[in-house]
C-alpha cells in the first residue's frame, strides 16, 4: 500500500514538473479577447510580460502552472483600454491649475480664481474648462471683471476646448498686442473697436505663459497617469506634444516611474520638430512609440473657431478658419508622405475637413497602409465620405453627447445630417479609433462606451438617444478602444487584444460591458488593471 501511495506522488510530481511555469495564471474569468473571432476565454496565461496562451480553464491549468494563480470568480476582462486621442500631459499639468471645468456662469469662474489666488498667490494664474454653452448667458465672457479683480497679475484661462483663451489687460499689456494686431489663423475678439480679452485659436499664441518646470511636469505625468489607471487606460495617444516631453516621458519610463504605454503625437505646429523626428526616424520601446505628427486644421466648434463651407447658422458671414494656409498643409504632408511618419489632423468643420482629405489623398497616391488619420471628423460633406476610404477617422463620442444641445443652431440643421457621424466613418474606411480628448471631455472611458453605443449624456438625454442611426455597436466600440486604435498606432500585433504573444494588458470590470443594462454602462468600474502582466495599483479618481 505504502508503495502504491509513492507510486502515485511519484505521478503526480511526474505530471507537475511536465507542466510549464509560468508568471500568472487567471482562471474563471469571463474574457472578451476581441481577436479577429471576437471570442469569449475563461482562463490565459502570463510569462515575461505577454499573454502565453489563452482558453478554457482545463487547458491552461493542464498545461500551465503559477504561484501566481488568479481565480477571477466570473468577472468580466477586457483588453487594457486605449485613448486614441487625449492629452495626457496636459491633463497632468491642469491637476496643477485652477479648474474650471462645471461651471455654471461667468461669476462662477471668477469666485473660482480669487479661492485659487488666495490659497495658491501665484505670479500668474492659469486654468482651464469654462464653457459658456453651458452658462445661462450663453456668451464670451469679457476681461472687465477680471481687470478689477486682479489688475496687475496676469490671468490666461483656456476655454474647455482649449480653442479660445481669456485674459485679462495685464496679460495683454505683456504681449504687446491691442486692437490693431493683425492675426492669421484665428481671431482677436473685439467689441465696439476694443478689446474683450478673447482670443481665438492661433491669436493665443501672443500669450507667453510660463513653462513648467521639470519637477511640475514630472508630477504632471504621474497624476495622470494615476488618473488613467483608475480608469482601466493602459496605453493613451497623447495628441501634440514637443520633444522635450517626449524625452522627459522616456527618461521616466527607462527608470519604471512612469508604466503607462504613450503613442505620442508630435506637435506639427513647429517645423524644426518636424524636421528633427523625420531625420531620427521612427522611435519605439515597448512603451513609447513616436511615429506620427499632430496637425491642427482649424478650432472648434463651440468657440466657432472650426472652419465651415458656409456660414454660421448663429453668427452670419462668419467660416470660422483653417489655422494656415492650404499651401502650408500640402507641404507638411509632403514632407511627412515622403518618410515612414503618420499624419494626424484636427479637423471638425466641413472646410477643414474636405480641405484636409483632398491633401492627404493627393500626396497619398502611391502609398499603402499609410494610417494617416483626421482627429475629429467631427463635421462632414456628404461628398467627402467616400474619401474616408483610406483616411483613418479618430472620433471622441463624447462631443456629441456634449455638444448636442447647441450643435444645431450653431450649423443647422441640414449640417447636421453629416456630423458626429461615427457609422457612417465607420463604414466608410471599416476601422474607427474611439478616443475622449480629456481634458476637453472627462476621462472615463466608460462615458465613451455609453455615448457610442447609447448616444445619451450622463443624465440620460435624449430619451431616444441623439442620431441613433449614427451609433455604434457594443462589439464595434471595444474594438475601436482596443484593437482598432492599436492599429491606427501601427501597434496591431502588440496589443488591443488577448492573444498569444501580445502585452499583457488587461482590465477587471466590476460589470459586463457587452451585456447590461445600457444604464449601468456609465457607471462600470475598473477593479484591477494590469500592464505587462503586473498589477498597478490606482485609485479611483472622479474627474470632475
Amino acid at each position: 500500500m505504502k508503495k502504491i501511495s509513492l507510486i502515485i506522488a511519484f505521478l503526480f510530481l511526474f505530471i507537475a514538473c511536465k507542466k510549464e511555469k509560468v508568471d500568472l495564471i487567471i482562471i474563471n474569468s469571463n474574457t472578451y479577447t476581441v481577436n479577429d473571432s471576437f471570442d469569449i476565454a475563461a482562463a490565459f496565461a502570463i510569462k515575461d510580460g505577454k499573454f502565453l496562451a489563452v482558453g478554457s480553464n482545463a487547458e491552461i491549468q493542464e498545461k500551465y502552472q503559477s504561484d501566481n494563480l488568479i481565480d477571477a470568480k466570473n468577472q468580466t476582462i477586457v483588453p487594457g483600454l486605449i485613448d486614441a486621442h487625449c492629452h495626457f500631459y496636459r491633463m497632468g499639468l491642469d491637476q496643477q491649475k485652477v479648474s474650471l471645468e462645471g461651471t455654471k456662469s461667468y461669476k462662477e469662474v471668477l469666485e473660482r480664481l480669487v479661492a485659487f489666488q488666495k490659497e495658491k498667490n501665484v505670479n500668474f494664474i492659469t486654468g482651464r474648462g469654462w464653457d459658456q454653452n453651458d452658462w445661462e448667458i450663453k456668451e464670451f465672457p469679457t476681461k472687465e471683471k477680471l481687470d478689477e479683480l486682479f489688475p496687475t497679475i496676469p490671468v490666461a484661462i483656456r476655454r474647455v476646448d482649449g480653442h479660445a483663451l481669456l485674459v485679462n489687460q495685464a496679460t495683454i499689456d505683456a504681449a504687446g498686442i491691442n486692437e490693431n494686431t493683425k492675426v492669421s489663423g484665428g481671431e482677436i475678439i473685439l467689441k465696439d473697436g476694443k478689446m474683450t480679452g478673447i482670443l481665438i485659436d492661433a491669436a493665443m499664441d501672443f500669450i507667453k505663459i510660463p513653462e513648467p518646470s521639470k519637477e511640475e511636469a514630472i508630477q504632471g505625468l504621474l497624476d495622470a497617469q494615476k488618473m488613467c489607471f483608475s480608469y482601466g487606460l493602459t496605453t493613451v495617444d497623447d495628441a501634440g506634444i514637443d520633444q522635450n516631453i517626449v524625452e522627459l516621458i522616456d527618461s521616466l519610463q527607462q527608470t519604471n516611474n512612469l508604466k503607462m504605454r504613450i503613442y505620442a503625437m508630435i506637435s506639427g505646429n513647429n517645423q524644426a520638430q518636424i524636421d528633427y523626428y523625420i531625420d531620427k526616424g521612427i522611435y519605439k520601446t515597448d512603451q513609447l512609440h513616436v511615429r506620427s505628427f499632430k496637425v491642427y486644421g482649424d478650432g472648434a466648434l463651440g468657440s466657432r473657431g472650426a472652419a465651415m463651407r458656409q456660414s454660421y447658422s448663429d453668427r452670419e458671414n462668419h467660416f470660422g478658419a483653417l489655422i494656415y494656409s492650404p499651401e502650408r498643409y500640402l507641404e507638411i504632408a509632403r514632407q511627412i508622405a515622403a518618410s515612414e511618419f503618420q499624419m494626424n489632423t484636427h479637423a471638425i468643420g466641413d472646410s477643414a475637413n474636405t480641405w484636409l482629405l483632398k491633401t492627404y489623398k493627393e500626396v497619398l497616391k502611391n502609398k499603402k497602409d499609410s494610417r494617416w488619420r483626421i482627429e475629429h471628423a467631427q463635421i462632414i460633406s456628404p461628398k467627402d465620405f467616400k474619401n474616408f476610404d483610406n483616411i483613418l477617422p479618430s472620433v471622441q463620442p463624447t462631443h456629441a453627447t456634449s455638444d448636442m444641445y447647441w450643435a444645431e443652431k450653431r450649423i443647422g440643421k441640414k449640417r447636421m445630417k453629416g456630423a458626429y457621424a461615427f457609422k457612417d466613418l465607420l463604414n466608410a474606411y471599416g476601422k474607427i479609433a474611439l478616443g475622449t480628448d480629456f481634458p476637453v471631455e472627462e476621462v472615463n472611458p466608460f462615458l465613451t462606451f455609453y455615448a457610442a453605443t447609447i448616444r445619451k449624456d450622463v443624465a440620460n438625454y435624449p430619451e431616444k438617444g441623439f442620431q441613433m442611426e449614427n451609433a455604434l455597436t457594443r462589439e464595434e466600440t471595444l474594438k475601436g478602444m482596443t484593437i482598432w486604435a492599436a492599429y491606427s498606432n501601427f501597434e496591431e500585433n502588440e496589443k488591443g487584444s488577448i492573444e498569444n504573444g501580445k502585452f499583457a494588458d488587461f482590465v477587471f470590470l466590476d460589470k459586463n460591458i457587452m451585456e447590461v443594462d445600457e444604464k449601468v454602462i456609465r457607471d462600470i468600474k475598473v477593479t484591477a488593471i494590469f500592464v505587462g502582466g503586473e498589477k498597478q495599483q490606482s485609485q479611483l479618481t472622479k474627474f470632475r
